[in-house]
């Protein structure tokens, strides 16, 4: 029976190659020979391991979400509170550290506007992602209304679900070169509707 040749790479590794090519030039715009090059396999390792161009594209988005979520669920569990939490990945979008992932913006959201509904499969997945970061954001405003940092007449979904759509505006506007000061200025509006004095807090950043 033929085996094949074994792997003689990680594909994990590979694969977030692949991610950041898709992130940078959309589905679209990535040729296989950008594939191929970012993720330094042969094409026949290429098919054998991910099948198509499509598959692959659908492995990094889950790779990317859950990164994500990983990221943003361990720094609210460290964060002292929920509060510092949402203020710090507000507050990092546009700053020297996360400038290299804010020109590309949220591979979420890119997909969606790439996409829009055209793709079933791709639509799913897009769509469960938002909602599972939506969750976490969720997580944080429940945790910041029992530290007393939240008013409890606020509607804590609504509240969840803007905090996600702020954060994916204020990640395209990064994108197109507004600058930090700008967006710094948005995100203390935004800030405020949660309905406290959210000072400036400067802290650990974000990679949302």
């Amino acid at each position: 029976m033929n085996v094949g040749r074994p792997k003689k790479f990680d594909p994990e590794q590979v694969l977030h190659a692949a991610m950041h090519q898709f992130w940078r030039r959309g589905y679209t715009a990535t040729s296989l020979q950008n594939l191929l090059s970012a993720m330094q396999i042969s094409k026949s390792s290429f098919y054998q391991t991910f099948n198509s161009k499509h598959t692959l594209f659908q492995r990094c988005i889950k790779h990317y979400l859950s990164t994500l979520e990983n990221d943003m669920l361990t720094h609210l569990q460290q964060s002292p509170s929920a509060r510092q939490f949402i203020e710090t990945i507000f507050r990092s979008i546009g700053d020297n550290k996360q400038q290299i992932d804010d020109q590309f913006g949220c591979l979420l959201m890119n997909t969606a506007s790439e996409f829009a509904q055209s793709d079933p499969v791709i639509a799913e997945l897009v769509q469960k992602g938002i909602q599972k970061l939506r969750g976490v954001f969720l997580l944080a405003v429940k945790r910041a209304q029992t530290e007393g940092d939240i008013p409890n007449d606020k509607d804590l979904d609504a509240l969840a679900s803007y905090l996600l759509s702020s954060i994916g505006g204020l990640r395209n506007m990064a994108k197109a070169g507004t600058d930090h000061k700008t967006l710094q200025e948005i995100a203390k509006i935004i800030l405020s509707t949660l309905g406290t004095d959210f000072s400036p807090y400067v802290g650990p950043t974000s990679s949302l």
